[in-house]
């Protein structure tokens, strides 16, 4: 018993480190188990056998010595299962403690865990952001590549980036000028359409073309990283600027170009399946081999556009202005707004066309 209450005081007011108290609080477990047992296995087991003070004479003789051995030896066994009882129980409340402290443990784990990732995605979307700021456009593009990735690590900011993408290119389209001494391009101030023609095709900055591809991918899912389910939204690029602008291939799908100016822009094989193309301006524009399924060309300007082998199924002709485009081998399976009539009397067809 003074060992035990030596080992408890030093355990209680020792100042070293950690180790050495559990130590101290384990030995004084130990000689109190050693204790318990020798009671039990002793004067307890005794005493349940029946031998509540010592025996007479004449109780010896009632008894003889393996009698009263097995006996005591019997309460040693009741005693020892009892015990083992008791010491699984305690096991298992042991245990479920155990789990409960774990489960809470991985919570509290798991919390700071998704605590200090969110400060980490923080900092980065606020890092590419002041990269989309730049005056150089390697950074600009850099900042743009950085919000891509951070969209696939952060389902919850997809549309905040897509949304600040597309804003990105709104600001920076050929007809912005970035710094208020700059002139809009000649593309931009062209008084005729001829005089439009005869400027060379502007290709748009890499970066531009970066948000201008990333954003609508967002929108679809179709970024890297990404599922294909995901798609959650529409990019609005509603009255950018793009005339005479080389944009071929581009992947607009879904996208929101109502009143945009892309006059006489190469806009071949680009996929504008689904987007918002009302009231915008395509006059002159190659969309040969485009996709166009399903998008919405309500009091689009197409006069002259050159359309041949484009796919306008399901897409939706209201009071489109179609004179001299050329609809040569293109889909016209499905359009609404126009009649078959309508079409043939204002525009280019030949026997590929498709009504």
């Amino acid at each position: 018993m003074a060992l035990i209450g030596a080992c408890s005081a030093a355990a209680l007011e020792l100042q070293g480190p950690n180790w050495a108290r559990w130590t101290f609080i384990g030995l004084a477990l130990a000689v109190a188990a050693c204790l318990g047992i020798a009671f039990m296995i002793g004067p307890l087991a005794r005493r349940l056998a029946g031998e509540t003070s010592p025996l007479t004479p004449v109780e010896r003789r009632q008894m003889s010595v393996i009698e009263r051995v097995e006996a005591v030896n019997a309460a040693r066994n009741t005693l020892i299962q009892a015990a083992t009882g008791l010491v699984v129980i305690g096991g298992v409340v042991f245990t479920v403690q155990g789990l409960r402290y774990t489960a809470e443990s991985l919570k509290t784990s798991r919390q700071a865990q998704l605590t200090a990732e969110q400060g980490q995605i923080t900092d980065r979307y606020t890092k590419a952001v002041e990269q989309l700021g730049s005056s150089k456009q390697d950074v600009c593009l850099g900042g743009i590549y950085a919000l891509q990735r951070l969209a696939a690590d952060s389902p919850r900011d997809r549309e905040t980036i897509r949304n600040v993408l597309a804003a990105y290119v709104r600001g920076h389209d050929t007809c912005t000028p970035q710094d208020r001494k700059s002139k809009p391009p000649k593309q931009c101030t062209a008084k005729t359409f001829s005089a439009l023609a005869e400027i060379p095709l502007t290709r748009p900055g890499a970066d531009v073309l970066a948000a201008l591809t990333i954003a609508p991918a967002l929108a679809a899912g179709r970024s890297e990283g990404i599922p294909s389910s995901a798609g959650d939204g529409v990019t609005d690029f509603s009255q950018a600027r793009f005339p005479r602008t080389y944009l071929r291939g581009a992947y607009l799908r879904s996208a929101n170009l109502s009143d945009a100016n892309l006059s006489d822009a190469n806009l071949s094989d680009a996929n504008l399946s689904d987007a918002n193309l009302s009231g915008a301006n395509l006059r002159g524009a190659n969309l040969s081999d485009a996709y166009l399924r399903g998008a919405d060309l309500v009091k689009v300007n197409l006069i002259g556009a050159y359309l041949r082998g484009a796919d306008l199924n399901d897409a939706y002709l209201n009071s489109a202005y179609l004179s001299g485009a050329n609809l040569r081998s293109a889909n016209l399976q499905g359009v609404r707004g126009m009649t078959e009539k309508e079409i043939r009397t204002v525009a280019t067809v030949d026997a590929k066309t498709r009504f």
